[in-house]
């Protein structure tokens, strides 16, 4: 009676095991094939990227408005008085 129990247990695990390896590998398939006719019908268009704006670049502190300039310095010198 064990043997057969054991039997019936390694033929459910076999059965259990191959099933989900047979839908898996269907999946993979028809996934593939899906993407494939997807792209045969609507292809992906070619997008140019954006041509970087050139960036004004701030020689002097001249651009920044005093007032922000007094918010920052505060903010780092409290930063530094907290270590």
């Amino acid at each position: 009676m064990d043997n057969s129990l054991i039997e019936q247990g390694f033929n459910l695990m076999l059965f259990g095991m191959g099933t989900v390896f047979i839908f898996l590998t269907i999946l993979i398939f028809a996934t593939a094939g899906m993407s494939k006719t997807i792209l045969r019908w609507f292809p992906e268009k070619i997008i140019e990227p954006p041509t970087p704006k050139k960036r004004a670049t701030a020689a002097s502190g001249a651009s920044i408005a005093p007032a922000t300039l007094k918010i920052l310095q505060a903010a780092i010198d409290q930063h530094r008085k907290g270590k």
